[in-house]
């Protein structure tokens, strides 16, 4: 058998710059909440999923962002825009804090916006950013997945992506049993501990299926050879054109690789996950933790003795 093919690094591979963020999923996991709010404008705590996003892509580096939504998803453009009557107020008020906060969003970076169209999945989203990603690398970021704000996943991504050349995807070791709800790789070692090459990909396979426990998770740095890939890629499973399914084909190259993760991840699209997300990070902020953390523990303790809920035993 021929060793795979692989592409010359170039002295310097391109940077980095622009981000996508596909954001016109349906949301259908949290009705009646989605009905009318996208579901990436949930809050954990008290800034809307999307922003933590976008946040972890403008700390990576990244300052041009291409938010691909879809039908009633205005609220998310209105989120990364001014509201000139709001700062006007707050600014009148002195409250230079609430200020801040609200004209955050429109200082992280410079963020464009796409409608999809067709639900067409992730590899069609991915597709939908073809003309404003041009010739260039580029990377994409999930808004289910958070990343805690002190991991470094994304840079050390992108530091592969400039070493290697190629494209780069995050991996995240999964319990056997959860394996079907991600998309697989089949890795190969290299001379860095964190980094695989990744030989072949599968798309939410069985256990029994699943070449190994290395789930990807939300984050990938793509080269721009993905387009023309994508565009070939007849829809798989779900009838879904899956991005997992162009870069399986782009890995018979040899030129797709990537970081093995395995610090602090949360998972919003999923209810139990969205609370335990809300949980910790309001228990970890230094204004909200000492006191939330204090009655959460004698809530759960009053759970454990049998004293607490079941509306807080019938109100006494």
């Amino acid at each position: 058998m021929s060793a795979p093919r692989t592409s010359p690094t170039p002295p310097t591979a391109p940077a980095v710059r622009k981000a996508v963020v596909p954001a016109a999923g349906l949301g259908t996991r949290f009705l009646p909440a989605t009905k009318a709010t996208p579901k990436e404008m949930l809050p954990i705590v008290d800034k809307p999923a999307i922003q933590y996003v976008v946040e972890e892509a403008a700390a990576a580096g990244l300052d041009d962002i291409l938010m691909v939504t879809g039908r009633h998803k205005r609220a998310i453009e209105d989120h990364f825009d001014h509201a000139f009557e709001l700062e006007q107020n707050l600014a009148a008020k002195g409250d230079t804090v609430r200020l801040d906060a609200v004209r955050d969003p429109a200082r992280l970076a410079d963020i464009h916006h796409i409608r999809q169209g067709d639900p067409l999945g992730l590899g069609h989203a991915v597709l939908c950013a073809r003309h404003h990603v041009g010739g260039q690398p580029f990377a994409v970021l999930l808004g289910d997945d958070l990343i805690d704000p002190r991991e470094t996943l994304l840079r050390r991504m992108l530091q592969v992506r400039e070493a290697r050349a190629g494209s780069v995807v995050a991996l995240m070791e999964v319990p056997e049993e959860q394996i079907h709800l991600y998309g697989c790789a089949a890795v190969a070692p290299t001379a860095e501990p964190d980094v695989v090459r990744v030989t072949g990909l599968v798309e939410k396979p069985s256990r029994r299926a699943a070449p190994s426990r290395y789930a990807v998770i939300g984050r990938y740095v793509l080269d721009p050879e993905v387009f023309g890939v994508l565009e070939r890629t007849p829809p798989g499973r779900g009838g879904e054109i899956q991005l997992t399914d162009a870069l399986q084909e782009m890995a018979g190259d040899g030129t797709v690789h990537g970081v093995v993760f395995g610090g602090l991840r949360y998972d919003t699209g999923d209810k139990a996950d969205y609370l335990r997300t809300v949980v910790r990070l309001a228990c970890e902020r230094p204004d909200l933790g000492p006191e939330f953390t204090a009655w959460l523990r004698e809530f759960v303790a009053a759970l454990a003795d049998g004293t607490g809920t079941a509306a807080e035993r019938a109100a006494a």
